[in-house]
């Protein structure tokens, strides 16, 4: 007999709830709802639900389709006793016996009743009965309960009902449906009974709405409350509705701000609103942060920034109000951002009277760590080490120099302090209007890159000197005061910061040295960090980010395991390496190579003490041997010149020259003789063979 499914509606309506989090609450409230109905039985075992969450400021929801109205019941099957114990010597019941179907729940039940089969090699009693299913109505309250006990909510708020009691949640909430296709489900939550009623629009409904059945929810919505309560709806309304107010002008719309403006209004209108052109002449990223972080309004460009776009002054705004008066809307939005733009204009005006290079010194009143001194005494480190890497990229040492020490200056002026988010834009600005050289002023807002991942690296090359010395000197310093990141927690984003400079060294093909750039960074610190030894952890954990990276470029495990197992320092060349490997590896000798090369790499594990070392040829008495040697002579020279010229393919692909004589080698000559000259002599000849073949990775990391 089939069991009665239908549509199932869960709504807290409550008072306007975090933007930011409206998102990841909704999505861990309808997860929630669904996974212990799941747990439970209620739901399609085929997966056939629909789930829908709903989310608006003032409501989360979730509506989950062929939710059954009970779990089916449930033949379990139990073992009671073997019959040996369970009858006594005449055949009646004995004292183990009823005991033990007291404890089953099932006490005066009859011998009779019972299953008598063999089990193993002795005759057992067993007992078949029907669990109930639990009904919708009994569990729901429990689902409910577990799912509102999990939500990520990171602060509480204590409010009290009407009736006295006080109330824990998020915000307060004043109302709960509870709908299984059009019955109410009574439970209770958060001090509220379960109802069908819920309210609309604050401004442009009626109130009350009541919802006759749960499929109706998002409609009745919709038509009598003028809530859009789907919140991907009604961001591709307000993205839509942008676009076409926008004309032929081009919408800033970072995905952050169109999440968070849809999460600010229930039935969204935009309006297009001006503000003086006389502003226009502030630098656009402070006019544009302006109206995105205060105000939640969307610039215009004449063309998409990417393309060089500027800034025109009109602007769109969201509004949670649809009418055909909307002067007053327009009218009062357009007053606030021009307090907001003038505000911007005093703070730029204001940080101009005095120059970057005047502020450095004040840095000495900002601690950047207890353990490492102040914002200055960084900012020397950054012009010292800047200098260095400058030197090795043989670009103008004493530019880079100019630039890291005024990178930072900025950190003191009023617009950052106001908007942190531009710091490196404004000083990119300050730099030109105190005179510096564009390379100095472009380095001071490309330090900072990437910012993020996907962001783009610096352009100038004084640019990617500083923003190397700046990751750089916060990875060092920070993991040398014992702050490394452990688990999810990385405070200091250090884990960002290698990922910096892996890409900055990689896709700027810059040809410098790890270790020597962690050693140069090292020796710029003065007191406060470890001994150098650390650096090797360091090390390992750029080489762990660089693992990730790599695999995101679709390089596979085993060739990236064999590249990094010979320590490669200059991290540009990791992408030849690898095309190298996987062009090799698909050679038809490969296996075989790969195969004699561990087979050497176990042989010379057995022997540690020998290393590739002058062969006597003297020494040299097999003909197999002495072949080997001879070609190893020939392969050296190819390598050594394809190696040292990048040619990486080249050099492996010289290889191939030594697979027959190798198997002629194993084929023909004994390497453990008794004799120690020859023994040793040949452990120097396999080591040479060894020391070739794994120049450009290490082959015993492949498997084919």
């Amino acid at each position: 007999m089939s069991v009665p499914q239908n549509t199932l509606l869960i709504e807290l309506l409550m008072e306007e709830l975090p933007p930011k989090t409206l998102s990841c609450l909704a999505e861990a409230f309808a997860h929630g709802i669904v996974y212990h109905l799941r747990m439970r039985g209620f739901l399609d075992a085929n997966g056939c639900s629909t789930i829908t969450p709903f989310a608006t400021p003032r409501r989360l929801a979730v509506s989950i389709t062929k939710v059954s109205e009970r779990v089916p019941d449930v033949a379990i099957r139990v073992k009671v006793l073997p019959v040996s114990v369970a009858l006594d010597s005449k055949g009646n019941p004995s004292r183990s016996l009823v005991k033990k179907l007291t404890a089953l729940g099932f006490p005066n039940l009859p011998v009779s009743s019972l299953e008598r089969v063999m089990d193993g090699k002795d005759e057992a009693f067993f007992y078949t009965y029907i669990t109930p299913g639990d009904t919708l109505h009994d569990a729901l309250q429990a689902v409910l309960d577990d799912t509102l006990s999990k939500l990520p909510i990171s602060k509480m708020m204590n409010y009290q009902r009407p009736d006295g009691e006080t109330v824990q949640f998020v915000r307060p909430v004043h109302g709960l449906i509870a709908l299984h296709g059009n019955c109410v489900v009574p439970v209770t939550a958060l001090g509220l009974t379960s109802s069908n009623r819920t309210q609309g629009h604050r401004f442009l409904s009626s109130g009350e709405v009541i919802i006759a059945h749960a499929d109706d929810y998002a409609d009745t919505l919709l038509t009598e409350g003028k809530i859009i309560a789907n919140f991907m709806c009604r961001r591709e309304l307000i993205r839509t509705q942008l676009l076409e107010v926008a004309d032929n002008d081009c919408v800033v719309m970072p995905d952050t701000l169109l999440e968070e403006v849809t999460a600010l209004v229930e039935f969204p209108a935009v309006y297009v609103c001006n503000f003086e052109p006389e502003f226009l002449t502030l630098p656009q990223e402070c006019l544009i942060l302006t109206m995105q972080m205060n105000q939640k309004y969307f610039a215009l460009t004449d063309k998409p920034l990417i393309d060089g776009g500027r800034l025109i002054n009109r602007f769109l705004i969201v509004s949670n109000l649809m009418t055909d008066a909307s002067e007053q809307i327009v009218m009062g939005n357009e007053r606030v951002v021009r307090s907001r733009l003038a505000d911007a204009k005093f703070f730029f005006e204001q940080d101009k009277k005095k120059s970057l290079a005047a502020r450095v010194p004040l840095l000495g009143n900002v601690i950047y760590h207890n353990k490492l001194g102040s914002q200055q005494q960084r900012s020397q480190r950054l012009e010292a080490l800047a200098g260095e890497i400058a030197v090795l990229m043989s670009i103008d040492k004493v530019l880079a120099k100019r630039a890291a020490l005024l990178a930072k200056a900025d950190l003191l002026t009023d617009m950052v302090g106001e908007f942190p988010e531009l710091q490196g834009t404004m000083g990119m600005y300050y730099a030109r209007h105190d005179g510096e050289v564009d390379e100095v002023a472009l380095a001071c807002f490309e330090h900072y890159q990437p910012r993020f991942a996907g962001d783009t690296l610096p352009t100038s090359a004084i640019g990617i000197a500083v923003a190397l010395a700046d990751k750089l000197e916060i990875l060092v310093g920070i993991w040398g005061i014992g702050l490394q990141p452990t688990g999810e927690k990385d405070p200091f984003a250090l884990r960002r910061h290698a990922f910096g400079i892996i890409r900055i060294l990689i896709e700027k093909r810059l040809s410098l040295k790890l270790d020597v750039l962690l050693k140069m960074t090292y020796t710029q610190f003065t007191s406060g960090v470890a001994s150098i030894d650390y650096l090797k952890d360091v090390m390992l954990f750029i080489y762990e980010r660089l693992r990730g990276y790599l695999r995101e470029r679709g390089y596979g495990v085993n060739e990236i395991e064999a590249v990094l197992a010979v320590g490669p320092q200059d991290l540009s060349e990791l992408p030849a390496r690898l095309d190298a490997l996987c062009t090799f590896v698909a050679m038809p000798e490969a296996a075989a190579l790969i195969a004699t090369n561990k087979r050497i790499g176990n042989i010379l594990k057995k022997n540690p003490l020998f290393t590739h070392d002058t062969i006597d040829p003297l020494c040299l008495v097999e003909v197999a041997e002495r072949s080997l040697a001879v070609e190893l002579e020939n392969v050296t020279l190819i390598v050594d010149t394809k190696y040292r010229a990048g040619a990486y393919s080249e050099a492996l692909l010289a290889l191939v020259q030594l697979r027959g004589v190798v198997d002629a080698f194993f084929n023909d000559v004994m390497v453990m003789v008794e004799d120690e000259t020859l023994r040793n002599n040949r452990l120097k000849l396999l080591s040479g063979v060894y020391l070739q073949m794994n120049r450009v990775a290490n082959l015993s990391k492949l498997f084919i």
